[in-house]
C-alpha cells in the first residue's frame, strides 16, 4: 500500500513537467500524433464524436417547428372540418409530412360526421396513441445523445486507468529514476480523460437542447390537434 501511494505521488509530481513538455512541443505535434499518444481509447472516442455530430444534426432537423405544424396545412384542415368534410381535411393534412398531419389523418378515420359529437372520444383516443408513437420515434434518437454523454467520459476514464497501469508497470521495470520512460503512459491517461470530457459535455448540452425542441413541437401539435377536433365538434 505504501509503495502504491509513493508511486501515485511520484506520478503526480511528474505531471507538471510532462505538461510543460507537452506545451513546449504543442506547435510541432499533429492531431494524428495526439490520437496515437492517446492509445486505443481514442478510437471508440472518435466513434462517439462522429455519432454525436450525426445525432445532433439529425435531431435538430427533425425537431424543427415546420416538422410538427404548418400554418397553411392547419388553415386548410380547419376550413374543411368546419363543414364536417372529413375526407377533405384528411387530404389537406396529408399534403405535408408533419407530426400533426400524420396523427390527425389517422385519428379522423374514427370521426363520424353524422353524430352530434362526431365520435370525439374515439378520435381523441386514437390521436393520443398516435402522438405518443410519433414522440417516441423521435425521442429514441435524442436519447442516444444522452448515452454518448454518459459513455464518452467513462471510456476516457477507462483509458486513464489503462495509461496509469502502463505507467506502474514501466516504473516496476525501470524504477522511478527515469520519469521519461513512463511519460507516454501518463500522457495517454491525460489525453483520454480530456477527450472523453470534450465529447461528453457538448453531447449533454445538445441532448437537452433537442429534447426541449421536441417538447415544444409536441405541445404545439397537441394544441393544434385539439383545436381541429373542437372545430369538428362545433360544426
Amino acid at each position: 500500500m505504501r509503495r502504491l501511494t509513493a508511486t501515485l505521488l511520484f506520478a503526480l509530481c511528474t505531471l507538471p513537467a510532462y505538461a510543460q513538455e507537452t506545451a513546449a512541443g504543442a506547435d510541432s505535434r499533429s492531431l494524428w500524433a495526439l490520437i496515437r499518444e492517446g492509445g486505443w481509447a481514442m478510437w471508440p472516442l472518435g466513434a462517439c464524436s462522429l455519432a454525436m455530430f450525426f445525432l445532433f444534426f439529425y435531431a435538430w432537423r427533425e425537431t424543427a417547428r415546420h416538422r410538427f405544424v404548418q400554418p397553411r396545412q392547419l388553415e386548410q384542415a380547419t376550413a374543411c372540418l368546419r363543414q364536417r368534410d372529413i375526407d377533405g381535411a384528411r387530404t389537406a393534412l396529408s399534403t405535408s409530412d408533419t407530426v400533426l398531419g400524420r396523427a390527425m389523418e389517422k385519428a379522423l378515420g374514427k370521426a363520424r360526421p353524422e353524430l352530434p359529437d362526431a365520435n370525439r372520444p374515439n378520435v381523441e383516443a386514437l390521436l393520443v396513441e398516435t402522438l405518443e408513437a410519433e414522440e417516441n420515434a423521435l425521442a429514441q434518437w435524442i436519447n442516444y445523445l444522452n448515452v454518448i454523454a454518459a459513455t464518452a467520459p467513462m471510456i476516457g476514464l477507462l483509458g486513464t486507468v489503462s495509461g496509469m497501469i502502463g505507467a506502474f508497470q514501466t516504473m516496476e521495470r525501470v524504477g522511478m529514476g527515469q520519469p521519461q520512460a513512463f511519460a507516454g503512459s501518463i500522457g495517454e491517461a491525460l489525453i483520454t480523460t480530456a477527450t472523453g470530457l470534450v465529447i461528453g459535455i457538448p453531447a449533454m448540452v445538445a441532448y437537452f437542447i433537442v429534447k426541449n425542441r421536441l417538447g415544444a413541437g409536441m405541445i404545439a401539435s397537441v394544441q393544434a390537434a385539439t383545436d381541429l377536433i373542437d372545430e369538428l365538434e362545433q360544426a
